[in-house]
C-alpha cells in the first residue's frame, strides 16, 4: 500500500466512522444516565428518512436535517416516556423503537416517492458539500504533511467535523461541568442525586435529549452527505455497532473515538479491497464485510475484557415518598 492508496483509506475511515462516532455518543448520554438505549439504530433510521425526504422536497439540506432531529427527538421523547415516566423496559422500549422505524420509514416513503421505499437522488443544496479549508490547496504541493491536510483533513461535509469536535466536548461537558457531573451521578445513584434537591427525571430526559439530537445528525449524514438519498434499511445495523463501540470504550469519549475509528477503518477496508491476501490464505470480501459485525459480537460476548456500565443503568428510578 503506497501513501496516497493509505491517505484514501484512511480518509474514507473517517467518513464511514463518522455515522457511528455520533451514534456512540449519543448512547454515551443516555447511558451515563441509567437510561440504556438499544434504539439508536431506529432513531437513525428515521432521521435519514425524513432528511432525506424534507431536503428532496424544499431542495434545502438545513431542512432536512432539522426534520432528521426532529424525528429522532420524537422517538428519544417516546422512549423517554416509556423508561422514565411510567418506568418500562428500557430494553424492551429500544427495540419497539427500531421496529417501528423500520416499518414506518418504508411505509411513508412509498406513499410518498412510490419508488419501492426509498427517495429520490438528493443534488445540488439538497446535500452536504464537501469543505475546502484554508490554504488547502496552497500546500497540496508539500511533501507527506501537504497530501496529509488536502486529502485527509480538507475535503469533508460539515457534519463530519461537527462529530470530531464533538468528541472533545463531550469530555469536557461530561467531566469539567457540574451538568456532566450531576448527568454522571444519576446514573450511578440516583437516590442520592434526588436528596441533593435534583431532579433525576429532569437529568434523565436532558440526556435523552441530546441522544436526540445526536442520532438525528447521525442519520441525516448518511442520508444528505455519506449517500444521495434514503434507501430501505440503509443504517445496515450501524447503531448496534455504535453499541458495542461504546462499550468497547467503557462509556468515555476518546475512548469512543478511537473504537469508532476502528469499525471505520474495518468497513474501509471491506470496500477498498475485493480480497486480501495474508500469505497462502486468501481473505474474500464477504469476509471483510462481516468482520465489523463479528467484532461487535465479540466486544458484547465480554471477549475484549470487562466493561462495567453505570450502576442504576436500566433501572427505573421511583421517588420515594
Amino acid at each position: 500500500m503506497d501513501f496516497m492508496t493509505a491517505l484514501q483509506v484512511l480518509d474514507s475511515t473517517i467518513r464511514l466512522s463518522t455515522p457511528l462516532l455520533l451514534a456512540c455518543l449519543a448512547g454515551l448520554f443516555s447511558e451515563r444516565a441509567g437510561i440504556f438505549d438499544i434504539g439508536l439504530e431506529g432513531k437513525m433510521l428515521a432521521a435519514a428518512f425524513f432528511s432525506a425526504a424534507v431536503a428532496f422536497v424544499t431542495g434545502s439540506v438545513w431542512l432536512g436535517l432539522l426534520a432528521g432531529i426532529a424525528s429522532s427527538m420524537l422517538l428519544s421523547g417516546l422512549h423517554g416516556l416509556a423508561s422514565i415516566t411510567f418506568r418500562g423496559n428500557q430494553l424492551i422500549s429500544g427495540v419497539a423503537i427500531n421496529f417501528l422505524a423500520a416499518g414506518l420509514t418504508v411505509l411513508i416513503a412509498q406513499s410518498w416517492f412510490s419508488q419501492g421505499g426509498r427517495t429520490p437522488s438528493l443534488i445540488g443544496q439538497a446535500r452536504f458539500e464537501p469543505l475546502t479549508l484554508p490554504l488547502a490547496e496552497t500546500l497540496q504541493p508539500v511533501p507527506v504533511l501537504g497530501p496529509v491536510y488536502f486529502e485527509l483533513i480538507s475535503g469533508h461535509t460539515l457534519p463530519v467535523y461537527f462529530a470530531f469536535l464533538c468528541v472533545p466536548a463531550t469530555w469536557w461537558l461530561l467531566f469539567r461541568t457540574r451538568f456532566g457531573l450531576r448527568l454522571r451521578a444519576v446514573g450511578e445513584n440516583p437516590a442520592a442525586v434526588d436528596t441533593a434537591g435534583i431532579s433525576v427525571i429532569g437529568m434523565r430526559f436532558a440526556a435523552v435529549a441530546i441522544c436526540g439530537v445526536l442520532c438525528g445528525v447521525a442519520g441525516a449524514y448518511l442520508a444528505t452527505a455519506l449517500q444521495a438519498g434514503f434507501i430501505k434499511d440503509m443504517t445496515a445495523g450501524r447503531g448496534f455497532i455504535a453499541l458495542a463501540a461504546l462499550i468497547f470504550a467503557k462509556w468515555r469519549p476518546w475512548y469512543a473515538l478511537m473504537s469508532c475509528l476502528l469499525f471505520g477503518f474495518l468497513q474501509a477496508i471491506a470496500l477498498r479491497y475485493q480480497n486480501i491476501e495474508l500469505g497462502p490464505i486468501t481473505l474474500p470480501v464477504q469476509f471483510m464485510d462481516a468482520l465489523p459485525y463479528i467484532l461487535t459480537v465479540v466486544i458484547l460476548a465480554g471477549f475484549v475484557g470487562r466493561a462495567i456500565p453505570p450502576r442504576a443503568g436500566g433501572e427505573p428510578y421511583a421517588k420515594e415518598r
